[in-house]
């Protein structure tokens, strides 16, 4: 499965961060505090609700319950990242609740900071990296509180697990040795080499059928008695408890939802809940992608591919948003103007839709994030992932205001930021400040609502040709639309950009980005593991190779410091067009062969000397290279027994919210 949700998470003030300017809340005491903690590597940022209390009672029940439902999923995500990961996690709810000693030490200092990184990563590897997190404190320690909070029993089993670094290391095989499935944390299956399941699939596909099931989608694959077989995710099978949940949750949202349509697929979805068959989610997915007409939309579901080493089963993951109706302007106009993209992009005319159909795109504020959204949000999606229902019914885009806003005004509250430490020039840094977030804005809008469904398959191409680079290839192929359009009149003339100079902003923070400074999410020896920074680099390092001859991209070094300054704007949209039209060949034809030498290539290895440079400084900054969210919460308001209201309320401790959480959304048992 194609991956076509945008993620550039938590991305480094200065490096490619968009934001749309929100209101701030109509009544408020004091300065509302986006930044409520830092630890490790973190930053955790509260966000606000734009447009709450001009909703109908009915919108904010409909909201209340589909929120609930969000959080239903929770466990669900954890058991996928890790069959280890609900053990550590009941662990540390226990330890918090019930450790009476003195917890003003260095050590347990640690484990707090250990605790609050499981729980933002759900789970016992770091949300980004793959890596297992290693606590700080010493394991005699560990051990100790343990023990002093009735936990005795579990301390020979749970302690490898958390600190014998042979013990699951990496939650996907990012080593590029060994087996893909059995040398990955990630709990999709059980028994089976990465061999046996891709040949367990390949059986079931029929190149010739024009609307593929997405195989594997929503099922762990196990080896039992020497026989392979799916345990599917439904109601009466696996996770069905907090399955359960979620449809209780769906079926009461859809008592009030704001129109017939919406009835309409949740019950799709329900129905899909309860049996676990891929042709009713592919039903579910069409009749949501239609219904465009509502203010408050979610998703809710197994989605996204990204965790699996094969790109074929999906995270679970929940998203409840509210339509920016004034933002959703310039959308509108893109999407408006999605055949002319379509017609004028740079790649082979047999691999252009004909006629590009159902693309709808908005600007949203969300509401509630839930499993493979929450902590880490992306910054817009674009769904549904299926390529034939993106071809014949087309797909919904959205970039989502709230959260980019909220990562920007976390910035603000720090004193440096990367833009004054890695720019050339104060040319570079006004041009940033004055177009920076407008262009990032449109790289997203770009990217979700005509990147991702630009381009079509050639007849027979599997959507699963190119296997574990899908994810990166997929990703990067958006990106690249995105940046080439960018730069193109076409933008100007419809009154989207004010001017033909200010993409230049978006370029400077993408190259700078991919080529060097995204790094310092990434310890050094390390190389580059995840989708979407594999994909930003292989861009850059790809365009200032191809472009040495002219001196497009150039690498400067001043007082000791290196820059990357880019010289030649145009040559450079040139090169962006270039690597689209292969990246579009790629994709159309399956060249697995090919997608795998330019990830392996230009996306992976970093120049060590660049990196400790890039990381010395960066630590001179004292920032924060990944960030997340504390969920609001939306509460009841009653009177004479009768909900009358429902109320916002914005949490400021991150580690309470997942205490709250661990006591009320959890479902599941800890072995599943």
């Amino acid at each position: 499965m194609n991956c076509v949700k945008i993620m550039l998470i938590a991305t480094i003030t200065g490096l490619s961060l968009c934001s749309c300017k929100q209101k701030a809340p109509e009544k408020t005491q004091e300065p509302f505090k986006y930044l409520a903690d830092e630890f490790a590597d973190i930053k955790v940022i509260r966000f606000q609700i734009p447009g709450w209390d001009s909703l109908t009672l009915q919108q904010k029940e409909y909201i209340y319950h589909l929120s609930e439902a969000v959080k239903c999923g929770r466990d669900i995500f954890w058991d996928q990242n890790s069959k280890y990961g609900l053990k550590v996690r009941k662990v540390l709810e226990q330890i918090l609740d019930n450790y009476n000693g003195d917890k003003e030490s260095k050590d347990y200092n640690e484990f707090i900071v250990y605790a609050k990184r499981v729980f933002f990563s759900n789970g016992i590897h770091h949300h980004y990296a793959e890596e297992k997190i290693i606590p700080a404190c010493s394991k005699e320690f560990f051990a100790d509180l343990m023990s002093k909070s009735g936990l005795d029993s579990l301390k020979d089993e749970i302690l490898p697990i958390i600190f014998d670094p042979s013990v699951a290391p990496y939650r996907k095989n990012i080593t590029g040795k060994g087996d893909l499935i059995t040398e990955s944390a990630v709990n999709f299956y059980d028994g089976v080499t990465a061999g046996e399941a891709e040949s367990f699939y390949k059986k079931m596909e029929n190149p010739s059928d024009p609307k593929p099931l997405s195989y594997g989608l929503n099922s762990k694959l196990i080896k039992q008695n020497g026989k392979i077989e799916e345990k599917v995710y439904k109601a009466d099978g696996l996770y069905g408890k907090a399955i359960e949940e979620i449809i209780y949750h769906l079926e009461k949202a859809a008592a009030v939802a704001e129109n017939e349509k919406q009835k309409e697929y949740i019950k799709l979805l329900c129905d899909y809940y309860r049996s676990g068959d891929l042709k009713v989610w592919d039903e579910y997915n069409i009749a949501w992608v239609k219904e465009t007409g509502s203010q408050v939309d979610f998703i809710n579901g197994f989605i996204e591919n990204y965790n699996d080493p094969l790109g074929l089963k999906a995270t679970w993951e929940g998203m409840v948003n509210i339509k920016d109706l004034e933002a959703s302007k310039r959308t509108q106009i893109i999407s408006d103007n999605a055949q002319w993209f379509e017609d004028n992009s740079p790649i082979d005319p047999k691999y252009r839709k004909k006629e590009v159909k159902g693309v709808s795109a908005k600007v949203i504020n969300a509401v509630q994030l839930g499993g493979d959204c929450y902590p880490v949000s992306p910054l817009g999606i674009n769904l549904p992932n299926a390529d034939w229902i993106r071809k014949e019914h087309g797909s919904k885009s959205v970039t989502i205001a709230n959260i980019t806003d909220a990562y920007e005004k976390a910035a603000e509250e720090s004193p440096k930021t990367m833009s004054g430490e890695f720019s050339w020039d104060d040319s570079e840094i006004q041009l940033i400040k004055q177009y920076g977030s407008l262009t990032s804005n449109l790289h997203t809008d770009l990217h979700e609502c005509l990147g991702h469904g630009s381009g079509q398959l050639r007849e027979g191409t599997s959507p699963n040709a190119l296997k574990d680079y899908s994810s990166t290839l997929e990703e990067s192929r958006a990106d690249l639309f995105a940046l080439y359009y960018l730069a193109d009149p076409k933008l100007v003339e419809l009154g989207i950009t004010p001017n033909d100079s200010a993409y230049k902003a978006e370029y400077i923070n993408y190259i700078r980005n991919g080529i060097f400074t995204q790094f310092v999410r990434i310890d050094l020896g390390k190389s580059v593991t995840q989708a979407h920074m594999q994909g930003r680099k292989m861009i850059s390092e790809w365009c200032f190779e191809k472009g040495k001859a002219d001196n497009v991209i150039e690498k400067r070094i001043r007082d000791g410091k290196t820059y990357f300054v880019i010289n030649d704007y145009a040559k450079l949209r040139v090169l962006f067009g270039e690597l689209l039209k292969e990246l579009q060949r790629i994709k159309s034809e399956g060249d697995y062969e090919a997608g795998k030498k330019l990830v392996t290539t230009y996306g992976i290895n970093i120049d060590p000397q660049l990196h400790k440079e890039l990381k010395e400084r960066y630590a001179s900054l004292n920032l924060k290279p990944y960030g997340g969210f504390i969920n609001p919460d939306i509460i009841p308001v009653e009177k004479d027994g009768k909900v009358i209201d429902y109320k916002v309320e914005y949490p400021k401790d991150f580690l309470q919210q997942m205490r709250d959480y661990g006591k009320k959304y959890s479902f599941l048992p800890v072995i599943n």
